[in-house]
């Protein structure tokens, strides 16, 4: 065959060696808004030199191999000994490795530390999904650990190293740890009080064995997890270690792994606790849910960050091929239509971002006892969660569309983002858990309302469409007929109009506008590459290229 045949043309180079984080201008300038100035130099040098490793060639070699070659399970060492260890790919925790070294499990007491985790979450999650499960386990127990104060003195500064130690051993003698969480059960799946796995007090103060299994429990290969067990008292938290003081193996069998859609790089486990598996217990007997709940509140955080990763990494191949690629006379992103699907797609990136990144904020105004990010974070969050999650598998589906076929084969890498695109949607509770979650909010703390309308609030006066969305929105907060069934439209509604005051303030003209006349003014169709064609939307689209 002549060589002429394999002449390579009008192919888009690789995304590589580029700032994941310096040219994604919506993240950076939310790290700039929301960290004072003196932190907001050190972050910007400490993220930028992540973006770099995380845009490398090699980082995504790491990605890819970790999801060709998935975990297994070793039940028992060659001479019939029980172990239960999970084996990972080198590149798994090359990735993890310098994700805990970049201070992704150490935000809680640094000033701005969730801010700037949440940036790196953003840009590790884009590189491989799958290792972001141990990172946001881990950094969310802090709270629930702190329920027990003797807990979290010796094991917080072990969950917020940023030292990566691999293996089994007795964690209190590592530099650092991961933990993991089992709540889910077969019988009752997000309904944890229907919980069955028992906890029988022993004569040491706060401690217990479990008899019992979990249907789900994330990252089996920690060196501990916070677990719900039924107590004499009720349903409790407690801290399960992999390995016990004396250097003995907890009884903790992993039947098996799951065998997911996506995440594949990451192990999910079902796991038995055989009546002798040890526990120290974490907070009130009878308390498990309200101990554990803010952990709950923080991976749900983290499911928005994921997402948001995803849809931007999408958008940045998307936009990237589209500018390489030449079709009808001409590069594609010059295209008409084209650049409307790819700004349309780019709006649902950008709004991602800045929620996620406004929530983030709240947690470190929260930790310095600000009352209305408290209550904000308690009604934003499933809100974020709800609608975040459930944007992100359409944008990443259109994005492969924008490869055409080369965005269909696996080399591409847009197939291992679609599938991974359901799963923050999934996990910490699915939809109607959330939209739930925010009746629940409304009912019950009125002061998490308040601080919702006053942060859309803050941008009133400033664009007609968002405007008459808030007062939209008040009408049927008021009307509370049916309420429950119409429990999504409520969260949908709420965090489009969220997201809209939240773009008014901060975006540029141009995609605030662009979301305004879309999203809340109606004027948009049912598929993405639908937007009112007088808009700027070459300066939207422009916004969102990836400088390689």
């Amino acid at each position: 065959m002549a060589a002429g045949t394999h002449t390579v043309t009008n192919q888009a180079p690789p995304l590589v060696e580029y700032d994941l984080f310096a040219t994604d201008r919506a993240l950076a300038e939310a790290v700039a808004r929301h960290l004072p100035p003196e932190a907001a130099e050190e972050a910007r040098a400490e993220l930028s030199a992540f973006g770099v490793s995380a845009g490398s060639a090699q980082a995504q070699e790491w990605g890819r191999l970790a999801n060709e070659h998935p975990p297994r399970l070793r039940t028992h060492d060659r001479y019939g000994n029980r172990i239960d260890e999970v084996e990972f790919h080198p590149a798994w925790h090359r990735l993890l490795g310098r994700a805990v070294g970049a201070g992704l499990t150490g935000a809680w007491g640094r000033p701005g530390g969730h801010v700037r985790r949440a940036a790196g979450f953003l840009l590790a999650s884009q590189v491989e999904a799958g290792h972001g499960c141990p990172l946001s386990m881990t950094h969310a127990a802090v709270p629930a650990l702190r329920a027990e104060p003797e807990l979290a003195a010796a094991w917080e500064p072990l969950v917020t190293s940023r030292v990566y130690e691999q293996g089994l051993r007795p964690p209190l003698e590592k530099t650092g740890v991961l933990l993991g969480m089992g709540m889910t059960e077969k019988q009752g799946g997000s309904d944890v009080r229907a919980n069955t796995t028992e906890a029988r007090p022993l004569s040491a103060a706060g401690e217990y064995v479990l008899t019992g299994h979990k249907w789900f429990c994330s990252a089996p290969m920690s060196d501990a997890f916070l677990v719900l067990a039924q107590a004499p008292g009720g349903l409790t938290c407690f801290l399960l270690p992999r390995v016990l003081p004396d250097g003995t193996r907890n009884a903790f069998a992993i039947q098996r792994l799951k065998d997911k859609l996506g995440n594949r790089s990451n192990a999910s486990a079902e796991v038995e606790f055989d009546g002798s598996t040890w526990a120290r217990r974490v907070g009130e007997e009878g308390r498990g849910v309200r101990t554990i709940i803010e952990m709950v509140a923080a991976t749900r955080l983290d499911c928005v960050l994921g997402s948001a990763a995803l849809m931007r990494q999408a958008v940045a191949q998307a936009v990237h091929h589209a500018s390489y690629r030449r079709a009808f006379g001409g590069p594609l992103v010059d295209k008409p239509l084209m650049r409307n699907v790819l700004a349309d797609l780019a709006l649902e990136s950008e709004a991602a971002t800045v929620l996620g990144m406004r929530l983030a904020a709240a947690y470190d105004a929260e930790e310095a006892q600000d009352p209305h990010e408290r209550a904000l974070l308690r009604i934003a969050v499933p809100v974020a969660k709800y609608w975040v999650t459930k944007r992100c598998t359409p944008v990443v589906a259109e994005a492969l569309e924008c490869l055409g076929g080369n965005g269909y084969v696996e080399e591409s890498g847009l197939p291992r983002l679609l599938r991974e695109s359901p799963l923050n949607s999934l996990w910490e509770g699915a939809g109607n858990v959330q939209a739930l979650d925010v009746l629940r909010a409304l009912r019950r703390e009125p002061a998490a309302l308040d601080a919702f309308l006053t942060e859309v609030g803050r941008a009133r006066g400033a664009d007609h469409r968002l405007d008459r969305a808030i007062r939209d929105l008040l009408t049927e907060l008021a009307d509370l007929e049916g309420i429950e069934a119409r429990a999504r439209r409520l969260a949908e509604r709420m965090a489009r109009v969220l997201q809209g005051a939240l773009l008014v303030r901060w975006a540029p003209p141009e995609v605030a506008d662009a979301f305004c006349a879309s999203r809340l003014g109606g004027d948009w169709g049912a598929a993405f590459g639908t937007l009112p064609h007088t808009l700027d939307l070459g300066a939207v689209v422009e916004r969102a290229r990836p400088e390689a």
